[in-house]
């Protein structure tokens, strides 16, 4: 599909929006990249969802500015604002055709017939569904339907497309092939994109970057390899992907976890409590013949539970302190996993450079 789009930053400040006296935004700013593909990732009822309807205009802040490009749109309703919009439930009309539900939009703005054909046709190529133009919506697979959504909200051409968790009805497979086509789908249009979703790994897969929100604020901003590798709290890395927490002993500027030093870093604060956080991917199992180095950190244990699921498996070992680790492991014929059960003592072991460490 041609597209002519100039793509719309957005600049968010200072933006509140409260029901009572619970704040559903407190004070969110935010600057999107023209052309970028940013999530806003959060659990159920962490706002990320009202600030994509502020974006959208279809809620009223109670302060704060939102901009696209230079020009305040607070008080521009929804309509006005040209945004292209995709719901989670995908609101289309059951009654239309495909090609009635895509062209829709261009039959607003009075478009002549020939090019609500045009652009149509061509928006139905860019999303494979050509030969499905005279079907009834009621005809049409989940992720078809999706599909539909996707092409009615950028058929006209909008410099800004919101979506709200479009994928979150599909089935496990189905949505993971979507979150590719919805990548390459980006990658093609040029258009500035704020996706909505409480799925971490879709936002780890679909993002130019990721804000994080938890009670209407953004706890961290970044790429998905900065919020996956350096979380900056414990609910971030809590949040994003698996994770195992160790709470750390301070002696001076050293960090330790029983008698092994962690790190030293005389910039910590020191009145701070500081806790590791550790990737269960990022940790090895270890023989009886592997020595001891000073680029790895060493923990012993106790697996108290083996669990197989598919590709990987995972490992929740108790460790001598009293401590548990989760260890994801291969389920290769040749590894590690198709030797162990519960109730073995295990060696383990993590590089140095893995080590996340956050205030707890």
């Amino acid at each position: 599909m041609k597209q002519n789009i100039t793509s719309l930053e957005i600049s968010i400040k200072d933006l509140t929006k409260r029901y009572g006296k619970i704040y559903a935004l407190d004070t969110v700013s935010l600057d999107i990249k023209a052309g970028e593909f940013l999530t806003l990732l959060g659990p159920s009822g962490s706002g990320k969802t009202t600030l994509l309807m502020a974006i959208a205009g279809f809620n009223r802040p109670d302060s704060g500015s939102i901009k696209f490009a230079n020009q305040e749109m607070i008080l521009t309703p929804p309509h006005k604002r040209e945004v292209g919009m995709v719901f989670q439930n995908y609101a289309l009309f059951p009654h239309m055709s495909v090609f009635e539900n895509i062209g829709f939009p261009l039959k607003l703005r009075k478009a002549p017939n020939d090019q609500i054909k045009e652009k149509v046709h061509d928006a139905l190529k860019t999303v494979q569904l050509s030969d499905y133009a005279n079907r009834k919506i009621d005809q049409l697979s989940g992720g078809q339907r999706q599909r539909v959504a996707l092409a009615r909200a950028f058929v006209f051409g909008p410099r800004i497309l919101l979506m709200d968790e479009p994928l979150s009805a599909l089935d496990k497979k189905l949505r993971e092939q979507m979150q590719i086509e919805l990548k390459q789908l980006h990658r093609k249009l040029g258009v500035t994109t704020v996706y909505v979703t409480h799925d971490q790994r879709e936002a780890l897969t679909m993002s130019d970057r990721i804000a994080v929100i938890n009670e209407g604020k953004i706890e961290q901003l970044g790429t998905p390899k900065e919020i996956y590798n350096s979380p900056n709290s414990s609910f971030v890395a809590d949040f994003i992907g698996e994770s195992s927490f160790l709470q750390l002993n301070r002696k001076g500027d050293d960090l330790y976890f029983s008698s092994e030093k962690i790190i030293t870093n005389k910039k910590l604060n020191k009145n701070k409590e500081w806790a590791m956080v550790i990737r269960p991917e990022r940790l090895s199992i270890v023989n009886k013949s592997y020595r001891k180095n000073s680029s790895n950190i060493h923990f012993s244990g106790e697996i108290s539970e083996l669990v197989f699921q598919g590709e990987t498996a995972l490992a929740l070992v108790k460790l001598m302190e009293g401590n548990f680790l989760s260890v994801r492991l291969s389920t290769k014929s040749s590894d590690d996993f198709n030797n162990l059960k519960t109730g073995n003592k295990i060696q383990l072991c993590m590089n140095r450079k893995d080590v996340i460490i956050i205030p707890h």
